[in-house]
């Protein structure tokens, strides 16, 4: 039978899809494996004793956590093949809040039933969870994360760690982390498990991407535990009443777990208590959501919407409290495992969910085989990641301040709570960035005179002038925000600067880096202000933001004798103009246009003969000489006035480049290299000019090779203090 080409392509489609969904089922079933055991041993650590008679219900609220956390975010994030549920970070600060509020409990006296209040407060916790990440995804605060500090989000999930390792202690022994645990059954317990983490550990390092090392070390962990009580004639009865296997948990099905009547019972007066864990279960759920995410783009080079993820999540955490479960999120090792094998559409996370509804139906009687320490180990080898990742690894990725904060964070944390610890944190945060923030130098870069100058090219009197005179202008780049501590390190800068030249007459300040000023920061003006007027010099102020201009007013920084100017070339060439009228020789700025040239070309003989080639040039304000892209066949030798230099770039207005005084040339490279001129030369003043043209120089050439010589001598001798002024200020720069 022959097939049309849309029978052919209708086929091949189909049998894509085809493929792609068995994909996809096989990843979620792979992923299945390893979210089972990790939800079995999630349950363990909620439900540690006193709680370990209703560890069926745990195992239930669980895997309806896992089914609807999986469900949800597989039908809506914008990453297809995201796995979700419960992850080691929430279940461990949800293990914390249930163990507080057993805490309350010790303290006030125990109701009978105390399954209903542990469920009514984790699905309260789920539920704020998922409120506050539906704020954040609609509000798009999802990048907000970045200006947590650092230390305290390692100090956060490295407490975490800790926790996690305690809760995995009691699944273990049944005992809370103290002396007891020297006793030898505890011990023997403790060091059973601790082989299995390692193993787990090694095992993960050699195969890390295999789904199949987790559940394969813990169904051989189960194994061996069976074999050894063979051997030692030790029957299951025996071995669940010294603490080594569960007890047996009776079959519950959909049982519900509260009824409203419940509600009436809560301790709701312990809330308050109770709130700093809340809040910790609240916190955590956004950081792992935030973090796993972003963990998860980096391994798949696939980009996240922050705003979806937040609010997917948190619709699914709402749905979980209302069916009894706890707080679940986006998990970055199973949605990892997924893709790696080869899951990338949403059926892989509906598979997960499928097959842990199916748990529900599973008879939990077979935790009755199941030894403590086995599942207690996998709790261990997680928290035991935490702290190393977070606690011992961090050290060397930032600061040893800040790793300290890290430390000082986690401790206050598993000390006096959640709440506290955090805003404890935040505040040592603060002062670390604080104390980090005053070592970075304000200054960009600093220079004198002699080295940085304005764009106005001067004649050889006035160079050499601020070429010996020049350091008594001294200026300083600044950038960043300038606070108490910047501020304070920039006015020892100045004394030290005013003790090294005391002949400072100008001191400036550009401001045009400058974010922002806090009033401590003023006071340092203050100071400043104070000591330059000591030393004899004036302040220039350039390019003031309006706030601190305004700041600068109000405190007096800003009197009559500073010297305040919107750009730096501008406040330069201010500058340079006075310490030139102090130091420049009286009558040596009337120089006839025969001295200059004698002086230019080392001889009275061949000025003569360039003036008489030359022709004189007087211009009004504005006037244009030349125009970009215009023929270069000219040179102008500028005897008064100022010249600039101008860019013409595509549509918008030219933009001055560099300005020329008196006894300064310009064209004199365009004239020698014959091009088009590349920018266009205006008249910024009433000017006097003269002109030798490009048919003149070539007779020049050809007539009188002594002048050529000398001419060309001296446009070198141009084109190398410009460059050696360029070559100044690129240091300047490199600073």
């Amino acid at each position: 039978m022959l097939l049309t080409n849309d029978e052919r392509g209708a086929k091949g489609t189909l049998a894509g899809i085809v493929r792609s969904s068995a994909a996809d089922i096989f990843a979620g079933l792979v992923g299945s494996v390893i979210s089972v055991a990790y939800g079995l041993s999630f349950a363990a650590l909620i439900f540690a004793p006193p709680l370990n008679t209703w560890l069926a219900y745990g195992i239930a609220a669980t895997f309806v956590t896992m089914a609807i956390g999986a469900a949800v975010v597989s039908a809506r994030s914008s990453l297809p093949f995201a796995v979700a549920g419960p992850d080691p970070t929430t279940v461990a600060v949800t293990a914390t809040l249930v163990s507080a509020l057993m805490a309350r409990f010790a303290v006030e006296g125990a109701p009978d039933d105390l399954l209903a209040p542990v469920i009514i407060i984790m699905a309260m916790a789920a539920a704020l969870s998922g409120v506050f990440l539906l704020g954040l995804g609609f509000a798009r605060a999802g990048a907000a994360i970045r200006y947590i500090p650092y230390p305290v989000i390692g100090g956060f999930l490295g407490a975490t760690g800790c926790l996690m390792v305690s809760g995995a202690v009691r699944v273990i022994t049944d005992r809370a982390i103290g002396l007891s645990l020297l006793e030898s059954a505890s011990l023997a317990k403790l060091v059973a498990a601790s082989a299995i983490a390692v193993t787990l550990r090694f095992a993960l390092k050699l195969r890390k991407d295999s789904p199949y090392v987790v559940p394969g070390i813990l169904l051989a962990g189960i194994a061996a535990t069976h074999v050894v009580l063979a051997l030692l004639g030790i029957g299951l009865a025996e071995a669940q009443a010294a603490g080594w296997l569960f007890k047996a948990p009776a079959a519950i099905g959909l049982t519900p777990t509260w009824e409203f009547a419940d509600l009436r019972a809560f301790p709701w007066k312990d809330i308050p208590a109770l709130s700093g864990d809340l809040f910790a279960v609240m916190f955590v759920t956004a950081i792992s959501t935030l973090l796993n995410t972003t963990g998860i783009e980096f391994v798949t080079k696939r980009e996240a919407d922050l705003k979806r993820e937040l609010t997917t999540v948190g619709l699914a955490n709402l749905v979980t409290a209302a069916l009894g479960g706890y707080v679940s999120t986006i998990t970055l090792n199973r949605t990892t495992l997924n893709y790696m094998a080869g899951g990338r559409g949403r059926l892989s996370g509906l598979t997960v969910a499928a097959v842990a509804a199916l748990m529900l139906a599973v008879n939990p009687g077979f935790l009755a085989y199941v030894p403590k320490f086995v599942l207690g180990a996998l709790l261990l080898y997680l928290g035991a990641q935490l702290v190393y990742e977070w606690l011992i690894a961090s050290a060397r990725r930032i600061s040893l301040l800040e790793y300290a904060s890290l430390l000082a964070i986690a401790v206050l944390i598993i000390k006096i709570g959640f709440i506290a610890g955090v805003l404890i944190g935040v505040i040592i945060g603060c002062a670390t960035f604080a104390f980090s923030a005053s070592r970075v130098n304000a200054v960009k870069f600093s220079f004198d005179g002699t080295e940085y100058r304005s764009t106005l090219d001067r004649g050889p009197e006035e160079l050499a002038v601020l070429a010996k005179r020049g350091r008594q202008i001294q200026g300083m780049s600044l950038q960043s925000y300038l606070f108490f501590g910047s501020a304070n390190r920039l006015y020892q800068q100045v004394k030290a600067l005013f003790a090294r030249e005391p002949g400072t007459r100008f001191l400036v300040f550009d401001f045009g880096l400058v974010t922002g000023i806090d009033s401590s920061a003023i006071h340092s003006f203050t100071q400043i202000k104070r000591v330059a007027e000591e030393a004899g010099a004036r302040l220039v102020l350039v390019d003031l933001p309006s706030e601190v201009e305004r700041a600068f007013l109000a405190r007096g920084v800003i009197t009559s004798e500073v010297i305040r100017s919107g750009d730096l070339d501008h406040a330069l060439e201010a500058c340079e103009n006075a310490v030139i009228a102090a130091h420049l020789t009286k009558g040596s700025g009337g120089v006839t246009w025969r001295d200059w040239l004698s002086r230019a070309l080392g001889s009275s003989k061949l000025a003569e003969d360039l003036a008489t080639l030359c022709q004189r040039l007087e211009v009004g304000k504005d006037e244009i000489i030349a125009a970009q892209g215009d023929p270069a066949d000219s040179m102008h030798f500028i005897l008064e006035g100022r010249i600039g230099i101008l860019v013409n770039r595509d549509d918008e207005h030219p933009v001055r480049v560099r300005s020329l005084g008196p006894h300064t040339t310009i064209g004199e490279m365009g004239l020698i290299t014959k091009g088009l001129r590349s920018a266009t030369i205006k008249a910024e003043a009433p000017s006097v000019l003269y002109v030798l043209s490009g048919e003149t120089y070539e007779r020049i050439k050809r007539e009188n090779e002594e002048l050529a010589q000398a001419l060309l001598a001296y446009v070198v001798s141009v084109m190398a203090e410009r460059l050696s002024f360029a070559s100044r200020v690129i240091g300047v720069l490199r600073r």
